[in-house]
């Protein structure tokens, strides 16, 4: 029973060794396709260093974890309680990036598992998609709005102060919050706004300007994130 134990052991770790040769090839091949996935998921995107770095390496990462624990049951069970103890603490992604990271991992599962062409073809395949969508004009907004901060005394009724002026210059306008300052003397408004032509934007400024006495007035783009989740 014994040396029936010991000749499968042998079998089975001779039959799931690694060559060097399809080791460096599915290492090259994993570097390619996280380089080919890093180019583009952060193309045309202001993307971090490591975020790059991270998706040219993670396939190759990966492919070794995977290459180690092919058919080991124990070092499968270690290589899950290793992780188990790492807690991971980063700032939240958006939905591309979470992406981007899922296809590395999955294309270090195919490399690890020396399935070389599957890897290639699946990558080149959802990068394809995902740079035709990049260039598309899918999921842009087709109006851009503004966000206005209108420093106000407090005599003025921020109600429908500037209620003429909005209908003259804007086709949206919405007051999003109103905020005290200067001990109360001062309202700080935030409004969305849509303006009906932007070389307009001057004139309404001027024309606040002389409604609130000369104080602050921001008129900048609205600040909006439609990659995240």
């Amino acid at each position: 029973m014994l040396e029936n134990l010991i000749t499968t052991t042998t079998t089975t770790t001779a039959s799931l060794s690694v060559t060097n040769e399809s080791f460096a090839l599915c290492s090259a091949v994993s570097l390619a396709l996280g380089a080919l996935i890093s180019f583009t998921f952060c193309f045309k995107q202001r993307k971090s260093k490591g975020l790059i770095l991270a998706l040219t390496i993670l396939p190759l990462i990966v492919q070794v974890i995977i290459m180690m624990v092919n058919g080991n049951v124990g070092t499968g069970v270690a290589v899950m309680g290793a992780f188990s103890l790492v807690r991971f603490r980063s700032v939240p992604g958006n939905a591309k990036d979470i992406c981007g990271i899922f296809l590395a991992m999955a294309v270090g599962l195919a490399t690890g598992s020396e399935q070389l062409i599957l890897a290639s073809v699946f990558t080149v395949i959802v990068c394809a998609v995902a740079l035709a969508y990049t260039f598309s004009p899918l999921g842009n907004a087709k109006t851009s709005l503004k966000e206005l901060h209108v420093t106000i005394p407090e005599s003025l009724d921020y109600n429908e102060v500037f209620d003429d002026i909005f209908e003259k210059y804007t086709s949206y306008s919405e007051l999003i919050s109103t905020k005290t300052t200067g001990m109360g003397s001062l309202y700080k408004l935030t409004y969305d706004i849509k303006l009906k032509d932007v070389k307009d934007e001057k004139k309404m400024i001027d024309e606040i300007r002389c409604r609130n006495g000369n104080l602050e007035i921001n008129c900048s783009k609205k600040a909006e994130d439609p990659d995240a989740l």
